[in-house]
């Protein structure tokens, strides 16, 4: 059965994704299970659950490789990405397929009652 993550994002990298800027987000680790949609959390000062997408895939390979791949619609900076990934073997790229925002954002405490603090990276849903 698939699952859903809650996944952190800083809030300059969600309104990248909200216009449509930021069509992947990267990671040094990925989910170890199969996860189909990713719940947004907008870390602080937004502190809120803002949108959710799906996922068309997850790339992997060397920050070159990945990078090559998705620089286009990366949404952030070849110097961000590489200072990201200094030091790393590995690159992930989650490609968002459909970004719905919420039409307002949802208190974590509201949406996950479970969690006691956003996760640092992500953490599954119930």
């Amino acid at each position: 059965m698939k699952k859903i993550a809650l996944m952190s994002i800083q809030p300059q990298f969600v309104e990248e994704i909200v216009k449509g800027n930021k069509r992947f987000e990267y990671r040094k680790a990925v989910f170890k299970q199969d996860v189909e949609k990713v719940v947004i959390y907008a870390s602080k000062p937004v502190g809120k659950v803002i949108g959710e997408f799906t996922i068309k895939q997850i790339l992997e390979g060397t920050p070159d490789e990945v990078w090559k791949e998705t620089s286009l619609e990366s949404g952030i900076t070849e110097s961000y990405f590489h200072e990201y990934f200094d030091g790393k073997e590995k690159a992930f790229a989650i490609e968002i397929d459909t970004f719905t925002p919420y039409q307002e954002g949802v208190p974590l405490k509201a949406f996950a009652p479970h969690l006691k603090a956003p996760p640092q990276s992500y953490c599954y849903l119930p």
